[in-house]
């Protein structure tokens, strides 16, 4: 794929050493071009017997539209926390800030032969169990469906569901991601629900991971 290719020369040249990052995959693609960016590079590594996920932020300028490339073969519970340090960085900057830029992850749109970028911007996450009293949809690593209460659905049923109860308060809507998760299956689950549930919302759910 040529953009592809692109991509992995410009990490060669760009990091000064023999780098890559193994993109994920899917057959759709969210956005297709982004301008004005930087990227970020977030590598999967091996030290001895422990998996490292590697940040290079050295190209990022805040005032440009972040676009953020992870190895698909890390977990959850080590490409997130290095996401987050990002997104504290950018929403904290207020010198050189500018409040039209957006964060992207950037995967393979295997179809399309071209990559492919979705959009995080508005996405806050949290390390932690979601606290008591939320309504939480539970993403389980190598799972096709969801879990909202013990009930097993498709990603497409989850606001009809939650909108089909009659709750006394309606609680807040959150999504929790199985920590040992890959990043390539978080994607795929982020692109279904960027086509099914969030374009229909105003306010995108916190992300739990754990």
């Amino acid at each position: 794929m040529k953009y592809l290719s692109i991509l992995i020369l410009c990490l060669l040249f760009s990091c000064g050493k023999k780098e890559d990052v193994l993109l994920p995959k899917s057959n759709v693609t969210i956005v297709k071009e982004v301008q004005d960016h930087s990227p970020i590079y977030i590598f999967f590594k091996v030290e001895g017997k422990d998996t490292i996920a590697d940040l290079n932020r050295k190209n990022a300028i805040i005032s440009t539209n972040w676009i953020v490339n992870v190895d698909k073969r890390l977990p959850l519970k080590l490409a997130i926390p290095e996401v987050i340090k990002m997104q504290e960085k950018k929403r904290t900057e207020k010198m050189h800030q500018n409040e039209e830029s957006e964060n992207y992850y950037s995967y393979a749109d295997s179809i399309g032969k071209n990559l492919a970028f979705l959009p995080f911007t508005k996405v806050f996450y949290k390390m932690e169990k979601p606290t008591p009293g939320s309504f939480v949809v539970y993403f389980k690593k190598g799972k096709q469906q969801v879990f909202m209460g013990n009930q097993e659905i498709k990603i497409s049923e989850i606001l009809k569901q939650f909108y089909s109860i009659k709750f006394e308060k309606v609680p807040d809507l959150v999504f929790l991601f199985d920590k040992n998760m890959s990043y390539e299956e978080y994607i795929q689950y982020k692109i279904l629900l960027q086509k099914e549930v969030t374009h229909n919302l105003d306010k995108l759910p916190v992300e739990f991971i754990n």
